[in-house]
């Protein structure tokens, strides 16, 4: 097994980076959030190669099960890991396992995902369902996880330090009749992504479904409460394109995952933020929870996961590669503000029933510019790197 503590680096290393990355910054602005060109601009400098290495495989680690009507123990390698999350130095990711997105049975019969912890040792914890959303609650400690992104979800806290599960059911059926996706805490709310709307089939659906919850957690009796945060249908604004600040209507069909931008970013500074993966686009809401809420809808080239920032010149990226079964570390220097997203362009609602095909490649690294929404390929080299969830740690 191969393990990478997060460490900080001496000062000569840390010099040394950042003069790389100065001679980088022409290469560096293309495609950036915070320094990207005016249209039409161009540049001839080569743009800057990051490398990629594994980290964490989760071929070297495994779990036991139990199958349904069977009380027979079976051991399997860990698979499919997808969100990142960080407690302090700890890093934390969830591994589905193969489960199925209502929580159905793998084929070997397995239905845990495994939540694992990843620094100078490594912990796990199996729940019960397909974890697709895993947040750190870091006032409390405690990590969250959603399972079953389509129907029958519910919630679970860990405690990294007591290994304590608490299991968490929505008090009553979700309004959207789907499931839960990913989740941030944004200035005191935990928000969490309505996704997959309709899967169970309403027979007299709203207009809008929920396309955001704001969840409570009520200890004692295990409960879930929520209440819509906005709508897949509500009004909001357009960030780009030939109409940009005119008033659109939303038509999210999948809502998946969120974050928190950056209190830096020159563009939607401390704003929450809700990607629509097959819609190809992004919904920023200023004021979310508030009476002066607004919402700015900003379109994108290309579908995509998680979206993160670099905060610092020194660093690195830590990206879920579902397909490799390995958590990746992304090494380089990083221009601070740089948005980079997990491109995704076999999860596009255009995207043909067998992919990747022409046109539709597997999972990549990309560059966002958040001013205009295109998003460019990443060089990177060394391993490879199909990238789902993504988290940026500053050394």
């Amino acid at each position: 097994m191969t393990m990478h503590v997060l460490g900080r680096p001496g000062i000569a290393r840390r010099l040394a980076k950042m003069f790389a990355a100065i001679g980088a910054v022409a290469a560096v602005l293309v495609g950036m959030t915070a320094f990207a060109l005016p249209a039409g601009a161009t540049t001839h400098l080569p743009a800057p190669t990051y490398k990629v290495r594994v980290i964490l495989s989760g071929k070297n680690l495994h779990h036991w099960y139990t199958k349904a009507g069977s009380s027979k123990r079976h051991s399997e390698p860990l698979a499919d890991p997808d969100d990142i999350t960080r407690i302090g130095d700890d890093l934390f990711t969830a591994f589905q396992n193969g489960v199925g997105p209502q929580g159905q049975a793998s084929p070997d019969g397995n239905r845990d995902s495994t939540i694992v912890e990843f620094t100078l040792s490594v912990a796990q914890w199996d729940v019960l369902g397909k974890c697709d959303g895993l947040t750190a609650n870091t006032s409390a400690g405690l990590v969250v996880a959603t399972v079953n992104e389509d129907a029958h979800s519910s919630l679970y806290t860990v405690d990294p330090f007591t290994s304590q599960i608490v299991h968490y059911s929505y008090f009553k059926p979700l309004p959207h009749h789907g499931g839960t996706d990913a989740i941030s805490f944004y200035k005191g709310l935990m928000l969490i992504s309505a996704s997959a709307p309709g899967t169970t089939g309403a027979a007299a659906p709203k207009p809008y479904y929920p396309a955001v919850y704001v969840v409570t957690l009520s200890q004692p009796k295990h409960l879930a409460y929520f209440r819509a945060l906005f709508y897949d249908g509500s009004g909001a604004r357009a960030a780009n394109g030939s109409h940009i600040g005119g008033a659109v209507r939303l038509g999210l069909t999948d809502p998946d995952s969120n974050e928190v931008v950056p209190s830096f970013e020159p563009r939607f500074a401390g704003d929450f933020m809700l990607t629509s993966q097959g819609d190809k686009e992004q919904i920023y809401v200023s004021g979310a929870g508030t009476a002066g809420q607004n919402l700015w809808v900003l379109k994108l080239s290309q579908s995509v996961d998680d979206t993160a920032w670099s905060t610092s010149w020194d660093g690195a990226f830590y990206a879920a590669s579902t397909g490799d079964d390995t958590i990746d570390e992304i090494q380089g220097s990083f221009w601070p503000g740089t948005a980079f997203v997990a491109v995704t362009p076999c999860d596009a609602n255009n995207a043909p029933a067998t992919c990747p095909a022409h046109g539709f490649p597997a999972n990549y690294l990309g560059h966002l510019d958040m001013y205009t929404g295109h998003i460019s390929p990443v060089s990177v080299r060394g391993a490879a790197l199909h990238p789902q969830g993504m988290i940026f740690v500053a050394f």
